[in-house]
């Protein structure tokens, strides 16, 4: 919302307050100021001027040679391109050493051999955007009052000396959403009631009954709804001083009557819409949904195909209008309009947010229907703008306004105490201060030793509860006068779960590795969803998501870590190592309950280089191995080595089929490791990526993983070496199985040292080397028991695996 000064200082008295302290008093008590902006600043030296005389010139086919009055002795000679200007009218005048908008500076010169004495500019030139401008002007320069003065500075003349105040307005304020909600607001601030000068309405002896009749169909769809007919109005350009306020507040003037209603909007906060009565093809207004499949024209020239969301205005046929977001084309007001049939209207805002959502047409009306209007000043929007048009544009206001519905608006009550509101803001408050603070925002209410009820009035529909009325003492006694306490009662000290320590060792791990962690979004598309899914589940979409990007929470983490990988690939990172614990949310379609259950995960991706080349030595790309070897560590740190093995899986559709292995925790498969398939690769458009991702809740929770502690052997340790042949399909975890179950209970340990297949090497079998080191905690271990334990293992990978021991 951008709210004027001068504007607001026509309510209010506010000489004393400066722009800037206005907007520190206001954001301390509730509305966020984002900014205050005066138009002229950075602007210097520009004036009115008055064209006396216009030619061509001479050695151009759109320039022109003007003498401009600009309050010297002597006429000014300026060279201007503009298609519209001409003599006798009042310009806008950049004079030499001058600054225009974007810091330009404007210096005497020629154009095409004639001197030019400054620029004649156009509103775009001293900062106003296209999208504010008039028409009439858009393609030319800005025509002054006649009345301006020439040799003056021009800010004055289009109000660019106003201070323009952005407010922040939440959802809960949109009261705040006018500028009379505004001035009760900054009323409440300094103490003061406001003055509002409305235009007064009168009414010719003419009903407007026997112009138009109005019908509603549901009063849930349309709960208030009326129309004034305004006869023998003249369409012209508005006063300059309503186009200075429109213009400053974003909007774009049209013409004296749509001008009218977007002020009744920043005014009221009232949304209407004004129809020209004889373009509407009847003398009846219904209101209804649309029926499927029909048609509507809007505004912007586009044919809107309507279902049966959409509330409509119909001239008992036809739409004539999309309720609340924008009317139609066929019955807009246009030059030749003569009478005008002013629309006021409360409409039910969940189909106005659906309607503009689908439509995609978001508007200043749609807006503040969604958020809420002030219901008692339907009516008086209405006759507020009806006479404004009748007073710019010459027309009649006919008797009386024709309603198809009405509410009926009632004060809210509130009961409270002095001792309730003390106690939650910590305060010793007075009976006479809470009645000042009441006072000041209007509220009316009544006291009995200290037990209130107060009176809210409609204006501030926010307010219903008692924690509303204590926020609003709170607010205007000052947030930065409640005293500061520190809280009182008894403490303990604080630790931290087993989970929670155990995970904060999980980041030390992974961070120790090089991995850094990543954050991503919860919400993703479907597909990505699906992907990488490690048991089967729904998705749990949103009912009403903001983009198909973000409508269905994740059931992995890899997806997330994949956008990450290639955000970076595309910028040209080439060590790629991130990491991810968080949520995956899994719905069970027998679940009684539609909430996910959700599961926490920990996944890592590892992309392009491990190592990058230097003098040293060549660089080395990310493998499986290193992958795997960080689950390792992983698991080793949880004390679950004996608990979790891999398997080879190639069932993973967006996993490589002969580079994935899935990790179990006893029976239950608790995850996976690998590369990822080559055309999902391609798809994230990214390099050769290995990732694994693990349900850390169940690895955490698992009783295998506890330590148990044992004293360090004070006799030594023997290590024997065995090499044998195996067929290549057999894994090395198999084999060190093998080896552990037969080995018996002075085996500490079993390490791979060597892999090697192909010369002297029979077809489809590999040749592996095992150190095995053993150890007996009570004594020192003698030739015969490593000899007897070698013995078994050889016999168990003979027999079991038809190894070949070499």
């Amino acid at each position: 919302m951008l709210v004027s000064y001068k504007w607001l200082n026509e309510y209010l008295d506010l000489s004393s307050v400066s722009p800037q302290e206005l907007a520190d008093k206001m954001s301390v008590t509730g509305i966020e100021v984002e900014a205050v902006e005066v138009p002229e600043e950075g602007l210097k030296k520009i004036v009115v001027g008055e064209v006396v005389e216009c030619v061509d010139h001479p050695d151009s086919d759109h320039l022109h040679i003007c003498q401009v009055n600009i309050g010297e002795e002597e006429l000014s000679q300026i060279v201007c391109g503009a298609p519209n200007v001409k003599a006798g009218i009042k310009v806008i005048v950049a004079l030499p050493n001058s600054r225009i908008a974007g810091n330009v500076k404007i210096k005497k010169g020629k154009m095409r051999g004639q001197v030019s004495n400054g620029m004649i500019c156009s509103l775009q030139e001293i900062g106003y955007s296209d999208s504010v401008i008039p028409k009439e002007y858009s393609e030319g320069i800005q025509y002054l009052p006649a009345d301006a003065v020439p040799g003056e500075p021009v800010f004055s003349y289009l109000d660019m000396d106003d201070a323009i105040i952005e407010l922040s307005i939440t959802p809960n304020r949109a009261d705040a959403l006018s500028m009379r909600g505004v001035a009760y607001e900054v009323g409440a601030i300094y103490n003061q009631v406001p003055t509002f000068k409305d235009e007064k309405l009168n009414e010719v002896a003419k009903k407007a009954s026997e112009k138009i009749s109005v019908r509603v169909e549901d009063e849930k769809d349309a709960p208030a709804y009326q129309i004034r007919v305004i006869e023998n109005v003249k369409i012209a350009p508005s006063p300059q001083w309503l186009q200075n306020i429109l213009m400053n507040a974003g909007i774009r003037p049209i013409n004296n009557v749509v001008d009218v209603t977007n002020y009744i909007l920043l005014l009221f906060g009232q949304p209407l819409h004004a129809f020209d009565y004889d373009r509407l093809g009847s003398q009846e207004i219904f209101v209804r949904r649309a029926h499927e499949g029909e048609e509507l024209v809007t505004l912007d020239d586009v044919t809107r195909k309507l279902t049966k969301e959409n509330i409509v205005i119909t001239n008992g046929k036809v739409p004539v209008a999309l309720a609340g977001v924008m009317g139609g084309l066929d019955s807009e007001i246009v030059e030749t309009t003569t009478t005008v049939a002013l629309e006021a209207a409360l409409f039910d805002p969940l189909s106005i947010r659906r309607t503009s959502k689908q439509f995609n047409l978001r508007s200043e009306s749609s807006s503040r229907f969604e958020k809420g209007i002030n219901k008692a000043t339907v009516g008086e929007a209405c006759d507020v703008a009806a006479a404004m048009i009748a007073s710019l544009a010459g027309g009649e206001v006919l008797n009386g306004a024709v309603k198809g519905s009405e509410v009926t608006v009632e004060d809210v009550k509130v009961e409270i105490s002095l001792e309730r509101i003390n106690h939650y803001l910590g305060t010793e408050l007075t009976v006479s201060q809470v009645n000042g603070i009441f006072e000041a925002l209007g509220f009316d209410y009544t006291e009995t030793e200290g037990h209130y009820v107060v009176v809210v009035p409609p204006r501030r529909w926010d307010i219903s509860i008692e924690a509303d009325i204590i926020e609003e003492v709170a607010r205007i006694y000052g947030y930065n006068n409640l005293p500061s306490t520190l809280p009182s009662g008894e403490t303990v000290a604080g630790a931290l779960t087993r989970a929670q320590r155990l995970t904060r060792k999980v980041r030390s791990l992974l961070e120790g590795n090089g991995v850094n962690e990543a954050i991503s979004y919860a919400l993703t598309t479907e597909e990505k969803s699906t992907s990488f899914m490690m048991k089967e589940s729904q998705a749990t979409r949103l009912d009403w998501p903001m983009t198909e990007d973000r409508a269905v929470l994740r059931l992995n983490l890899i997806s997330g870590l994949l956008d990450d990988v290639a955000y970076n690939v595309a910028r040209k990172n080439t060590q790629l190592a991130l990491y991810e614990i968080g949520r995956v949310f899994y719905q069970n379609e027998d679940a009684k309950t539609k909430l996910p259950l959700e599961e926490n995960h920990v996944a890592f991706a590892l992309s392009g280089e491990w190592t990058t080349r230097d003098w040293q030595g060549k660089g080395e790309k990310v493998d499986f191995y290193h992958a795997k070897g960080i689950v390792d560590q992983l698991v080793e740190m949880l004390s679950l080595e004996e608990v979790v093995t891999f398997e080879k899986i190639s069932d993973m559709p967006d996993m490589h089929p002969g580079r994935t292995a899935a990790i179990y925790l006893g029976e239950e498969k608790v995850g996976f490791v690998g590369q990822i398939h080559p055309t999902v690769a391609k798809a994230y458009d990214i390099p050769e990526t290995y990732v694994a991702e693990l349900n850390l809740e169940a690895l955490l929770a698992s009783d295998a993983g506890k330590l148990v502690y044992a004293p360090v052997s004070k006799f030594p340790a023997v290590s024997r070496d065995i090499a044998l042949l195996v067929k290549e399909d057999i894994s090395n975890q198999t084999i060190t199985q093998e080896i552990t179950k037969a080995a018996g209970k002075l085996l500490t340990d079993v390490e791979l040292f060597d892999v090697y297949q192909g010369k002297n090497i029979e077809a489809g079998h590999k040749s592996l080397a095992y150190s095995l080191t053993f150890v007996n905690p009570e004594a020192t271990l003698t030739d015969e028991e490593i000899n007897r334990a070698m013995n078994k293992v050889t016999k168990a990978l003979t027999d079991n695996l038809e190894a070949v021991i070499r």
